[in-house]
Order: C-alpha cells, then structure tokens, then sequence
C-alpha cells in the first residue's frame, strides 16, 4: 500500500533558480546507487513536466527544470511522488561490458609510478585492475565518460599535481578510488595506466556513448599486437 511518504529519506536543495538536488545518501554504495538508478528510470517512463535535463552522481541527482513553467516546490512534490513509486520498479539485469586494454609502456605512461606509489610489480597492479567488476555511477566530465566505482583500495591512487593538457582518447586511468576510460581527447589529471583500441563515444550514432548508467565493466589486457589488430577494425 501506497503511503503519503516517500520510501527513501531523500534531501532536497534548490542549487539554482532552475536546478534543484537531490541526496541519496552521503556515501558511495551501491545500495545508493540503485536506488539513483531506478529513480531515473521512473522519470523516463513517467517523466515530470518542465524537467529538461537530470545528471546522476555518485549520491545525489541534480535535476534542471524550465523556471518559467515549474518551481522549486512544485518539482519537490512532483519528486515524492515519483519516489514513492520506486519499490514497484524492477531494473533488468545491468549489462556487462568488456573493455580490451594494452596496459603500460606508451600506452600507459603512469602504470610504473603507480606501482612504485603501491610498492608494488607492474604486473600486480595490471592483475588487480583487470580482475575487478567495476559499476558505472554516472556519466560527466566529458560526453561519454563513465565513473566507474569498484577499485581494488590496494589501487586507489592520488590525481596528478599537474594535469595533462592532452589524454589520447581511449586511456584508461586511475583517479583516486575511482577508474575510467578517456573517451575523447581531453586534458586530464588522472593516472595513464592503458589503453583501449574501442570507440567509447560516437556523436554519428543513435547511442553515441559506449557506456550507460549502472553498467558493469571489465578490463581485459591484451598485448600490443591485439591492440593494433583491433584498432584498425574499430576505425
């Protein structure tokens, strides 16, 4: 039965005069994650009017809204009760995707400093990256770039001081607790440990990105030789 409460102790915060955020929670989790997850996930099937845009975090989804048709308390309402309809929606199994890397040497410029930050092998700091299933939380940054939750704490390594001008698109990094993959070339402070030969985002194509919100992910280290094979077949 149905109760005039919503079923999460949700917070919300006017951040504009056309933007209002909601927290989840004040820490990373997956249990937080999926209950960001579904609530999207109502929204698109019973969406709010005058809602333009929703951008999903870690803890909290930032929702803009056309100022001249809606509200501050108007979308709050409008929120609880798309809140209370969250525990009669079932998210389908999240989709797994595999991304082939070539760890280290140019393509990783970094995967040396972070194993001697983790007095570590080279090959320790490839074998914990790889045997990890990791979560997208959410997409920013960048079109296309996925933060990816689930690092091994033997991995979590600082940003750099000076960040990179330039990343080549496909790098695969480390930013303190959190890996991703350069979809684009970009400036960048992560640590460069891989790359990858896929296309993670492709403006041309219906969905253009290659990651979507709470999909898990693997990384599989290939040699050099793969990566040039399967680069030219991703061209």
């Amino acid at each position: 039965m149905l109760t005039d409460a919503a079923p999460l102790a949700v917070r919300f915060q006017p951040a504009s005069d056309q933007t209002l955020l909601l927290y989840f929670g004040d820490g990373i989790s997956l249990a937080t994650h999926q209950s960001i997850t579904t609530f999207v996930k109502v929204l698109s099937v019973n969406p709010i009017p005058g809602v333009v845009n929703l951008q999903p975090a870690y803890t909290s989804v930032l929702i803009k809204f056309d100022p001249r048709t809606t509200e501050h308390g108007e979308l709050e309402s409008l929120c609880r009760e798309r809140l209370r309809q969250i525990e009669h929606v079932c998210l389908p199994a999240p989709r797994l995707r595999e991304i082939p890397v070539c760890y280290g040497d140019l393509f990783g410029p970094d995967l040396q400093a972070v194993a001697e930050l983790h007095g570590v092998a080279v090959d320790e700091v490839v074998r914990l990256h790889s045997s990890a299933t990791y979560t997208a939380y959410f997409l920013g940054f960048v079109p296309g770039f996925a933060y990816l939750g689930g690092l091994p704490k033997a991995l979590a390594t600082p940003r750099l001081a000076t960040p990179r001008k330039a990343v080549p698109a496909g790098s695969v990094a480390i930013g303190g607790n959190q890996t991703g993959v350069y979809p684009t070339a970009t400036p960048g402070g992560w640590r460069l440990i891989g790359k990858t030969p896929l296309k993670l985002f492709d403006p041309s194509v219906a969905h253009a990105s290659f990651f979507e919100l709470g999909d898990e992910v693997r990384f599989l280290p290939i040699s050099s030789e793969q990566f040039a094979r399967l680069a030219e077949k991703s061209r």
